[in-house]
Order: C-alpha cells, then sequence, then structure tokens
C-alpha cells in the first residue's frame, strides 16, 4: 500500500534539504521524495521535519538502568563495579532492561543500531518492538574456546530472532578482554563485528605495562601485550572492514593510519567518553583519515540516556572544543554522522540512512513547533539544536509506525526495568560476571 507524509521540511540528508516536502513509501521502500506540490500532501505534520531515521552505531540496550553507579570513578574502578552489579541480573530481567532500552531508543527518533549485546536480551526487544538492529554477541576470553561455549549458547538462543531487520554479529569485547587468538576465530565465523578500542588510559596502562586499575582481574584477563590493542590486532592481520571500534579515544596519528588502512569503522560516542573522563576523541583527525565514522549513545552505565539529539550536540561541541574552530563540526555534519555515515559504519548505508528511493522507508518526523528554532531558514540546524525525544511525533520503520508520541506502555516497561534495576542496588551478586 502506497502512503505519502509531508512537512514543512524534508531532510535527505544525501541532497539539499526540501522546503514543504514529501516522502512517498510503498512496501516497506521510498518510493518517491519531492516537494509536496509533487508527490501529494498526504498525512501532513505541520511545524515538524521528516529526516532519516538516526542509526545508533553503538549501544547497550541491556544497560538501559544502569544510570548512575560509580559516577565520578575512573575508567578501571567503574568497569569493575559496573560488571559486579551486571552479575546480580539474570536473563528475564536483562530482557525487560533491555525493551525499555529499545523504546528509549524508537522515541529519540533511532530506526537502527548497533547493539553490543552481553547476554541476547537486545535481540529479543529489537524483534518484539520493530527496532533495526545489529546484535553483536558478546565475547571474552584467553582463548577460542569462548566461542563454543556462552557464545553458541546464546547463538542458538537468538537464532529464531533473526530476520533481514535483526541481524546477527559477533563482538569480542575488547583487547584487555579478548586474547588475539579470540579476535582471529571471531573474525573467521564471517560475521559483522564490534569491539571497544582505545577508550581510556587504564585500558592502555593495562596492555602495556600490567598496571593499574585493572590489577585486580588480572586473573581474569588474557595477558598484558606490552603495545596498544590497535597495533596489536594490525600487526597479527586482525583489522578489517567488518569491524566497528567504539570509542577510540587515546589513538595517536599512526594508529588512526592503522584504522584507516585496515576500512576499520568507527564508532563516536562524545558523551560516554567525557563523562568517564576517558577524554576527546580526535573525531576531526578520523574524518579526515577517511574513516567510516558513525555517532553512538554507548549506554545509560556510562551516558544519561539513549537520546541521540543529545549526542548530536555533544559532538558538535566536543568537536569545536577540540578544534577550537566553530565549523569543526557542522549542524549538517552532525545529522549526517548520526544517519548516513553511521549506516556506512554499520554497512548499512545501501539499505538506510537516507531518503532515497530504493532504500527502506525508516524515517522520524521531529516537531519544532513553538520552539525557538520555529519558523526555520536552517533545518538542520533547527533539528539539531532544537530537537529531543519529546519532539519526536513518530517513528516508522520499513514504514511502520513502530513509536507514536504517547503511544507506548511507558509505566509498564519503566515498572519492570526499575524491578531490575532494585536488583542491581540491594541483591546479592547472583555470580560474577566476566567483564563489561
Amino acid at each position: 500500500m502506497s502512503r505519502v507524509v509531508s512537512a514543512d521540511w524534508v531532510l535527505p540528508v544525501d541532497r539539499e534539504p526540501i522546503r514543504d516536502g514529501a516522502v512517498a513509501f510503498e512496501d516497506g521502500r521510498i518510493s518517491a521524495v519531492g516537494t509536496a506540490a509533487e508527490l501529494g500532501t498526504g498525512t501532513r505534520f505541520e511545524g515538524c521535519a521528516i529526516l532519516p531515521g538516526f542509526v545508533n552505531a553503538h549501544t547497550h540496550l541491556e544497560y538501559a538502568v544502569y544510570a548512575g553507579f560509580g559516577d565520578g570513578l575512573s575508567f578501571g574502578p567503574w568497569l569493575l563495579l559496573h560488571i559486579e552489579r551486571k552479575g546480580r541480573l539474570g536473563l528475564d530481567e536483562m530482557e525487560d532492561v533491555a525493551r525499555l532500552g529499545a523504546a528509549e531508543c524508537l522515541a529519540s527518533g533511532v530506526t537502527a543500531i548497533g547493539d553490543a549485546s552481553f547476554c541476547g536480551a537486545a535481540a529479543t526487544s529489537c524483534a518484539d518492538l520493530g527496532l533495526r538492529a545489529i546484535v553483536y554477541l558478546e565475547v571474552f576470553g584467553r582463548d577460542a574456546a569462548a566461542l563454543g561455549g556462552r557464545f553458541a549458547e546464546m547463538r542458538d538462543r537468538v537464532t529464531d530472532l533473526l530476520s533481514e531487520r535483526v541481524r546477527l554479529g559477533v563482538s569480542p569485547h575488547a583487547p584487555y578482554s579478548c586474547s588475539a587468538e579470540l579476535y582471529a576465530a571471531c573474525l573467521e565465523l564471517g560475521l559483522p563485528v564490534a569491539t571497544h578500542l582505545s577508550e581510556s588510559a587504564d585500558e592502555d596502562e593495562w596492555l602495556r605495562f600490567g598496571t593499574g586499575a585493572w590489577s585486580e582481574l588480572a586473573a581474569q584477563l588474557p595477558p598484558p601485550i606490552g603495545t596498544s590493542g590497535i597495533r596489536l590486532l594490525a600487526e597479527r592481520g586482525l583489522l578489517d572492514s567488518s569491524i566497528v571500534a567504539a570509542h577510540c579515544v587515546t589513538v595517536d596519528e599512526a594508529e588512526i593510519a592503522l584504522l584507516a588502512e585496515a576500512d576499520v569503522a568507527v564508532a563516536h560516542c562524545p558523551r560516554s567518553n567525557a563523562l568517564l573522563g576517558c577524554g576527546v576523541a580526535p573525531l576531526a583527525a578520523l574524518r579526515d583519515a577517511g574513516l567510516r565514522v558513525g555517532l553512538g549513545t554507548d549506554s545509560p552505565a556510562s551516558t544519561p540516556s539513549f537520546d541521540l539529539f543529545a549526542e548530536l550536540r555533544a559532538a558538535i561541541m566536543a568537536a569545536r572544543a577540540r578544534e577550537r574552530r566553530p565549523d569543526a563540526l557542522t549542524a549538517t555534519d552532525a545529522l549526517e554522522l548520526a544517519t548516513l555515515s553511521s549506516a556506512r559504519a554499520l554497512g548499512l548505508e545501501t539499505e538506510i540512512g537516507s531518503l532515497t528511493p530504493g532504500k527502506r522507508a525508516d524515517l522520524s518526523v521531529v516537531s519544532l513547533a513553538g520552539s525557538p528554532y520555529h519558523p526555520w531558514e536552517d533545518p538542520a540546524a533547527a533539528v539539531v539544536f532544537g530537537g529531543s525525544p519529546e519532539r519526536v511525533i513518530t517513528t516508522l520503520v520499513d514504514g511502520e509506525a513502530r513509536y507514536e508520541r504517547g503511544g507506548f506502555e511507558w509505566h509498564e516497561l519503566q515498572r519492570r526495568a526499575a524491578s531490575a534495576r532494585s536488583l542491581m542496588l540491594a541483591a546479592p551478586p547472583r555470580a560474577a560476571a566476566s567483564a563489561s
């Protein structure tokens, strides 16, 4: 069935904004983009902009209610606390938390995510709520045997949930929690790969010297490697275009060159990096090197929310502060970073990320009515600086409304997730988790 939606502005991302624009779609795909005069008014959204759904390149839906644990700790001690709290939850509680996280993403105008999933609950929540996802099942350990145990169990559990919309990936967690042998085994699976690279000084100290805050975890971790994770993976031929590397904060010029040579994608998470005191990733240098860079929120364990609008503004402020230039990242640049560039980072750019005929009808409608940015002459700046989850009218995935303002049973979602959080606050640990 064909449908047309129109608004004050349409922001295709891969072309100039269209005043009084419209988008037509049929059978889940965009059929035409143009003016309302050309395509018809259809369903009209006054005071609004229609844009591609945000692509959140790095999330942890299963940590949606972890906010505030360890605030003010440096990365190493914060991670230890995070591991201990996570060990207090079972699969049912993690699924309740992940379902809230998926709902919050959709309410923020997000239509696709790259999720690093500790237990596979993200696959359940995305399948249930219609959120597009690559669910990267996390693995940890000293050798390839890790793929024969916990990973295989998770993979079997989520297999029936997989589809064109919810795809499977693997996530060797990080060079400090996974050996090079385990990275090699993960790459041999032929799945999309996500990992955490060069996130903090604590990580770097452990990998290079075996000292610092993570010494307490030495019995669980692979031995120090005497160099950075990026350099080790490059030396072993374990960097390639299937990998999305989250963070990349403490990288130097040589490491950026290694990532670029291997066509590794990067998920930039400025709020998480700032709040944990890890630093500011060199976004301009990463982009100038030709890397595929997307934007991610990480999770409320280290970031206040899955709010992509807040992440957009943080990315702009961090980039401009680091480069000391107001044009270091424009609103238009940032919007592309959170849509088409994030889709490229996840390898999904032929399907999503822009309002282009033939692509999936993944889009969101954002109201600026009554805001300081309305009426508007620069719709990208208005959306980026004036947008918020509260202003998202509807979010469509494959042309179907997966969120409409006021549509979720927020009370029940929040009640169940809050019950899980209460276990982390009060209950004794069920079992020690192996890593973040």
